[in-house]
């Protein structure tokens, strides 16, 4: 088998400017550990990598400084979980959320992605390159495994993986060495794919025929500006099919397809932008926050807060203004 990547994350490290630093206690001895320089944020960065196949990586950083990061990606596919965050990939744009899987597919492409300061970036990432999902799997399991890209954007902000969630915690946590850790590792990777695909099977929902046409595009814009313009409003679904002129079903799956989020999370990812913003320029209370971005119930703000970004409200403010 030909291995087609060396090395995957020490390389945008480094270009990034971090640098090598000791283990910290928490982490396994079997990775390496690198942080970033100070004038950048605190904090680190670990990774334990299968050459050619495979890396494991677990961020505990916070940023001083809001920061655009703009790196050249390699070829590979990922899964990763966020505890907490807040930023946007911007390439296409995309709301960056905690407490839900997100999957990955780079072709090589530029990633730029902008990330806000005093939120920790708390979370860990699985990375497969080509020589495993690729090569390995396919030698192992010929005609057997599934477009390995197409399964990994499916479960793309999936919130209900408690599998996998479970699988990256024991993971985080393993302080085995040698051939243990080995043998650990590679088990988890190869069980982590087993549950994607498992997950992507219970996934494949409504598939219109044929593709999206010009008209259906327009109106799919029509309904993403409209939310836009709306988001702290009530927003039935009723106001959106007219405007899209289609079936409640075809507007979910398409706007999906269009945007990468569903309806509703496109909905509170403007109401927690918004919501940020507020928090950190304005005294505003928590209650009157949640009124203006479109909920009647500072709870139930507070706990869709939490869910997109690691943090309730007060908390955000707190590191905000600190």
């Amino acid at each position: 088998m030909e291995l087609q990547t060396k090395s995957l994350p020490e390389p945008c490290l480094l270009q990034l400017g971090f640098h090598p630093c000791p283990c910290k206690d928490t982490l396994n001895l079997e990775g390496v550990c690198f942080e970033p320089p100070e004038e950048f944020g605190k904090g680190y960065y670990w990774y334990y990598e299968r050459e050619g196949l495979f890396a494991i990586a677990i961020l505990d950083f916070c940023l001083k400084e809001d920061k655009l990061l703009e790196y050249q990606q390699q070829d590979f596919i990922s899964i990763n979980y966020y505890d907490t965050i807040s930023a946007e990939e911007l390439s296409p744009y995309k709301r960056i959320s905690a407490n839900c899987i997100r999957g990955h597919v780079s072709d090589s492409q530029m990633f730029r992605a902008r990330y806000h300061k005093n939120v920790p970036i708390r979370g860990m990432e699985l990375m497969f390159m080509p020589g495993y999902y690729h090569d390995y799997l396919e030698r192992k399991y010929p005609e057997e495994f599934p477009d390995p890209k197409a399964a990994f954007l499916s479960v793309d902000g999936i919130s209900d993986f408690p599998e996998l969630v479970l699988l990256m915690r024991q993971i985080q946590t393993f302080q085995g060495t040698g051939i243990a850790a080995h043998l650990f590792y590679e088990s988890k990777v190869a069980e982590a794919i087993s549950l994607i695909i498992e997950k992507t099977k219970e996934h494949k929902g409504f598939m219109p025929s044929g593709e999206l046409t010009k008209e259906d595009l327009v109106n799919l814009d029509a309904v993403k500006c409209y939310i836009e313009d709306h988001c702290a409003f009530d927003i039935r679904t009723d106001q959106l099919t007219k405007i899209a002129c289609m079936g409640q079903t075809k507007l979910r799956y398409s706007f999906k397809k269009r945007y990468g989020y569903t309806i509703t999370e496109y909905i509170q990812n403007k109401r927690v932008a918004h919501a940020e913003y507020m928090l950190m320029k304005t005294d505003f209370t928590i209650s009157q926050i949640a009124e203006a971005v479109g909920y009647h119930h500072s709870g139930r703000f507070a706990s869709l807060f939490r869910k997109n970004t690691g943090l309730y409200p007060d908390e955000y403010r707190r590191l905000m203004k600190k």
